[in-house]
């Protein structure tokens, strides 16, 4: 084995392989790294290096993250960002076994989502004719969220370029890099032509010298709208309706009425960029509840 690497030269070079070789998110990786500090200071405390790194010194750290009163998520996060870790280190020789499939990730209680209904989500989207520029984008990023299921970062991540008038889709570029296509729907076609049209340009601001040209969305500074702006904007769009939800359960709300629109899971798996049907099948307890209300009304023996 070689010798081990300082504990900030193993984080720099590990997050350059999450990042370089794994495609992982930049979320993704600021995620990992928060966690493994926290173990390579726990290691550090306890007169270990990153070479010492096997199941019983990791399960330590791990009790006392439960003992702190971490949930099932957080551990389970922390489980994956240790395997990451201790595959990197057997590859590049640090390890001379890699004990990650050893260690064992707790079993999630998987939620179902919450969904809007889908009169709600109409109201909210019928509502008063947007004005201002801020308002045209709120209405657009809101109809967008809701027409494509997409992630809000991949919503900001969105260029002119992508959306594709001719065929009415937008390219996404998902996790991992990728690249799905998916169709928008007349309305938010619509909002998003008043927003390309009567609304970015009042945004646009040269002055700034921001590279703003490509991006579909824009905030008030007229640089890329930012992930924490268009959070606000769902939030502050779905207020004004009397409705609280985020841009993820708009996601969820979209998945949701396909199926109960008739779409199978693989569409829906394909239309939210999942790359597992597992990632997809916490959305099938709507159809269960269709079957069990199409039951009690047709069997004679419900």
């Amino acid at each position: 084995m070689t010798a081990p690497e300082p504990t900030s030269g193993v984080l720099e070079r590990f997050a350059a392989y999450l990042s370089g070789e794994l495609g992982r998110s930049p979320h993704t990786v600021r995620g990992y790294l928060a966690d493994l500090r926290s173990l390579l200071t726990h290691l550090d405390e306890h007169g270990h290096t990153p070479a010492d790194l096997d199941v019983p010194l990791v399960r330590a750290w791990l009790s006392t993250a439960r003992a702190r009163g971490a949930g099932r998520s957080t551990v389970a996060r922390r489980v994956a960002a240790v395997r990451a870790l201790t595959r990197y280190l057997h590859r590049e020789g640090v390890l001379a076994t890699d004990p990650g499939p050893r260690l064992a990730t707790p079993a999630q209680q998987r939620s179902l989502p919450a969904v809007l209904q889908e009169e709600q989500v109409g109201a909210a989207l019928s509502a008063a004719a947007p004005e201002s520029p801020v308002e045209l984008r709120r209405h657009a990023v809101v109809e967008l969220l809701y027409a494509t299921g997409i992630r809000v970062a991949e919503l900001c991540a969105l260029d002119l370029a992508d959306l594709d008038r001719s065929r009415d889709t937008v390219r996404v570029l998902g996790k991992g890099d990728r690249e799905r296509t998916v169709p928008v729907g007349a309305p938010a076609l619509d909002a998003l032509d008043a927003w390309i049209t009567e609304g970015r340009p009042e945004l646009t601001v040269p002055a700034t010298g921001a590279n703003n040209g490509s991006a579909l969305f824009l905030g008030v500074r007229g640089r890329r709208l930012g992930v924490r702006q268009a959070r606000e904007d769902v939030h502050a769009h779905l207020r004004a309706a009397g409705l609280d939800s985020a841009p993820h359960g708009l996601r969820h709300s979209a998945a949701t009425h396909l199926l109960n629109g008739g779409a199978d899971l693989r569409s829906v798996q394909e239309f939210l960029g999942h790359s597992s049907p597992r990632s997809t099948q916490i959305y099938t307890h709507v159809s269960v509840d269709r079957l069990r209300s199409a039951y009690q009304q047709a069997h004679p023996r419900a």
